[in-house]
């Protein structure tokens, strides 16, 4: 006898014949399945084109997150840096897989380095974080000037924008809320056993969402 085989999607009953997909396009942008719905119309009969049921999903624009990485020489201080560094990269590794916009500033004693973007975020970008190294000063101000031309250059181009400022708050400055940025993030990296206090006091003044580096991923919301 021959040997048996598992069915082809052409036979297997229940799944959608290869029409349904040119079916599925003509819903247009937007639409998605709506799998209860379908599976209600379909009932106990073979799926067909005609059971499918959608709904519309809104269309979000892609955001630009501008993250500012500090990297001056209390960062370097019981690897504070390094968790910096890995919350960045999760940044980024979730802004690609969102369809969002990245734009990556380091600020220490070397001044501030744009080392990528503006643009797409990619997974690829994660690798732009890895070596960066620092040391020094923290020019505060200067970063924040910075990211704030981003903005605005995405709020010409009509796009949202987000600011991530990464720091320790280890900074005699007082900087300005940024105006341009539609939401405004302060990670704070300071030492929890002996904190200054100082990125907590920038979130309240900016008006800023305040979060503390957790196991896991960030979350934009």
């Amino acid at each position: 006898p021959a040997p048996w085989r598992w069915p082809t999607p052409r036979n297997r009953p229940g799944l959608p014949r290869p029409g349904l997909a040119l079916a599925q396009c003509s819903a247009g942008p937007g639409a998605q399945l709506d799998w209860p719905r379908t599976l209600q119309a379909k009932a106990a009969a073979p799926l067909q084109a005609a059971h499918l049921r959608w709904r519309r999903v809104p269309l979000r624009a892609p955001l630009l997150h501008v993250i500012a990485l500090d990297s001056s020489g209390s960062m370097h201080q019981r690897a504070r840096l390094g968790q910096a560094k890995g919350y960045a990269a999760a940044l980024i590794a979730q802004a690609a897989r969102r369809g969002d916009a990245v734009a990556l500033l380091a600020f220490g004693g070397q001044g501030v380095q744009l080392l990528l973007g503006p643009g797409p975020a990619r997974a690829s970008g994660v690798a732009r974080v890895r070596p960066l190294g620092g040391g020094g000063g923290t020019p505060l101000v200067a970063v924040l000037a910075q990211a704030e031309q981003l903005c605005a250059q995405a709020a010409r181009r009509g796009q949202e924008s987000w600011l991530w400022l990464l720091t320790d708050g280890r900074s005699s400055a007082q900087p300005p809320a940024p105006r341009m940025p539609q939401q405004r993030v302060l990670v704070d990296f300071d030492d929890p056993l002996r904190p200054a206090g100082h990125c907590a006091a920038w979130a309240e003044r900016w008006g800023a969402q305040y979060r503390q580096p957790l196991v896991g991923e960030p979350e934009f919301f």
